[in-house]
């Protein structure tokens, strides 16, 4: 597997002046994120797929181990305050159980009986959407989970960072991030995890566009929780609505804090009528406008 090579470019790296060997990890960061380049098509087709399920109730469900599991968790818990993703839609099995998140657990990741049993406790059915992610492409916890999930007619979605790898041909949607050896061998929390949380920065937030979270490029189904946040959204209303910054914020409130809600109501709506309007759009502001 490229990710556990050794590379002679830096089998002296521990000897290198310390900016030196920074320079060449920043290097090695930099090269991660192009070697996505040629990707997009294949992550703008899971996209797709991804946001038809989701579009009928389905869930998201991570699956990975060590590493490439953490990283698969940080892209789902951000989901809700960026996108206004409920909790109540997002799965997460870890290799080893929540502990592993914060603790290694020897032997996990080869425990495929285990990532059965959790697709299956899960009850992951066809409207959800499984993705799977593993730099070596070859974790048996994680291919058990992809493959248990599409058996079970969830859309099934591989990240890894070796080609020709199993996890990737147990997948409908194969995303490959190939990132070659490391600068320190082995050591794929570096371009491996990098290139990983591109792909997934991409996919979910392709899907959140696909689903009408984002409009005008803005991220309209945000989810309000401090100050900041408050002033944020208003000047989202008042940008969209075009209206003042007073009328923006009493929109707002009016509406709950809920964004397109009060786009809707700072146009001249009530909020009842906002919301019955959203809900018959499928939740979309720009087809709740154009209506």
């Amino acid at each position: 597997m490229s990710t556990e090579t050794v590379d002679p470019r830096y089998v002296d790296i521990d000897r290198w002046p310390t900016e030196t060997a920074v320079a060449a990890m920043l290097e090695g960061q930099i090269a991660a994120v192009a070697a996505l380049t040629g990707q997009e098509g294949a992550i703008a087709a899971a996209a797709d797929a991804a946001a038809i399920r989701l579009g009928r109730g389905g869930r998201l469900v991570y699956a990975g181990a060590g590493t490439s599991g953490r990283i698969a968790v940080q892209d789902g818990v951000e989901l809700g305050p960026t996108f206004g993703w409920g909790e109540d839609r997002l799965v997460y099995l870890m290799a080893g159980g929540p502990g592993a998140f914060l603790h290694a657990v020897e032997g996990a990741e080869d425990d495929g009986d285990a990532a059965r049993a959790e697709i299956a406790a899960a009850g992951v059915g066809p409207d959800d959407v499984v993705i799977g992610v593993a730099a070596s492409g070859r974790t048996p916890y994680t291919i058990a989970a992809v493959e248990a999930g599409r058996a079970a007619g969830a859309l099934s979605v591989a990240v890894a960072n070796n080609p020709g790898t199993p996890l990737l041909a147990a997948a409908e949607h194969a995303l490959l991030a190939d990132t070659g050896s490391e600068a320190v061998a082995g050591s794929t929390r570096m371009k491996a995890g990098t290139a990983q949380k591109a792909v997934l920065n991409l996919f979910s937030t392709a899907t959140m566009l696909r689903m009408g979270r984002v409009h005008g490029g803005l991220m309209v189904d945000m989810r309000i929780s401090n100050a900041k946040l408050v002033r944020r959204g208003a000047a989202m209303v008042r940008d969209l609505a075009g209206v003042d910054d007073a009328a923006a914020l009493a929109a707002l409130e009016a509406a709950g804090r809920d964004i397109k809600a009060a786009v809707l109501v700072a146009r001249g709506m009530d909020v009842a009528a906002a919301r019955a309007l959203l809900a018959a759009s499928g939740g979309s502001l720009r087809a709740a406008i154009a209506g």
